[in-house]
């Protein structure tokens, strides 16, 4: 039962607490500050079951934080968005800005170019499934919040128990299609705010290639790899009609984020962290009432994927920045993030 701690696990070093009926925990006993190679494994075990893993009261900062997720896999970095003189509120390139503050750490305001393009992380996405390379964890550490009770909460989405319990017959169509997904930041971009950006063409720019059904390597399950990025859906034949493809991923995306498969994780203390599998959860920002008004300060860092379906169709390709004001028109972004932030 979700809420319930479970100590008769599989894991000497951590307790278990269940946050919903099919995935997601609460780990406590996690020792960041001197990690042994059994608790590491076991943390890796957890999330393989869970998909989503909450550690409260962490303690780390920012050199810490990035040395904890180091050891997950080779991480990201935001010098490819470093665009226009663009710089970082801190030092590690490897931490992606997910907070609502400027460079000289004031609240953005809510009506800002930069409010406007985090629109787009308020739907349900995957980190980094626009890149060749897609992302496995994403690992998100608040280090500043608003007062409880504001919102800023980050919603997930369970997209294996979704798969399983997906209509047969569908089933068999997607498998039988194999279908691809395209992804871009740019599509996700224009539905967050789409009269904002109602000039801004998500075609063009080049797009990735993921498929749409796949294996969760880590537990063996399948899922379905969707996301607001996805802009639409071929097969190894090319593009399907436009309104075939924009109606079977709307139907798919409001089959995965019903509320049965939905939950709400709340930030509770400075220094929690939240870490998931982008390749099996979709998540998303939630606004409220601290928009404009109170600092939340929270930074991600994202370990690539190195399963064998990390660079989709993709290999070869490099990741590539945007120059956001060349592609989303002078004047909507001249305070935009130096990176994609998600939420």
């Amino acid at each position: 039962m979700p809420g319930v701690l479970l100590q008769n696990t599989p894991f000497e070093t951590i307790s278990v607490n269940e946050l919903h009926p099919s995935y997601g925990a609460e780990i406590i006993g996690a020792d960041f500050a001197n990690m042994s190679d059994t608790q590491l494994k076991e943390i890796k075990s957890a999330m393989a079951k869970y998909g989503v893993l909450v550690f409260r009261n962490t303690a780390m900062d920012d050199d810490q934080h990035v040395s904890f997720s180091a050891k997950l896999g080779e991480l990201d970095n935001v010098k490819r968005y470093l665009t226009g003189g663009r710089k970082l509120r801190y030092k590690h390139f490897e931490l992606f800005d997910a907070g609502n503050v400027d460079e000289d750490g004031n609240v953005i305001h809510p009506d800002s170019p930069r409010a406007h393009y985090n629109k787009g992380n308020g739907l349900f996405h995957v980190d980094s499934s626009f890149n060749p390379r897609r992302a496995s964890w994403s690992l998100l550490r608040a280090t500043k919040l608003p007062p409880r009770g504001t919102g800023g909460n980050t919603e997930f989405a369970d997209s294996r128990t979704a798969w399983d319990e997906l209509d047969e017959g569908l089933k068999k169509e997607l498998e039988d299609k194999d279908y691809i997904g395209a992804h871009t930041l740019l599509h996700s971009r224009k539905q967050g705010s789409p009269a904002y950006f109602a000039d801004l063409d998500p075609t063009s720019q080049p797009m990735t290639l993921h498929k749409l059904v796949q294996t969760h390597e880590p537990s063996g399950r399948k899922n379905l790899y969707i996301a607001a990025h996805c802009h639409h859906l071929e097969t190894e034949d090319g593009p399907i009609p436009e309104a075939e493809s924009a109606a079977l991923l709307k139907k798919l995306m409001g089959h995965v984020t019903q509320p049965k498969y939905v939950m709400s994780v709340e930030w509770l203390n400075e220094g929690d962290m939240v870490a998931w599998d982008n390749t099996c959860v979709m998540h998303r920002a939630t606004g409220g009432s601290f928009a404009g008004k109170y600092v939340r300060d929270v930074r991600r860092t994202t370990v690539h994927d190195d399963s064998s379906t990390a660079w989709g169709l993709n290999r070869g390709k490099e990741a590539r920045g945007f120059d956001l004001q060349k592609v989303m028109g002078e004047g909507k972004v001249e305070d935009a993030p130096v990176v994609e932030t998600k939420a």
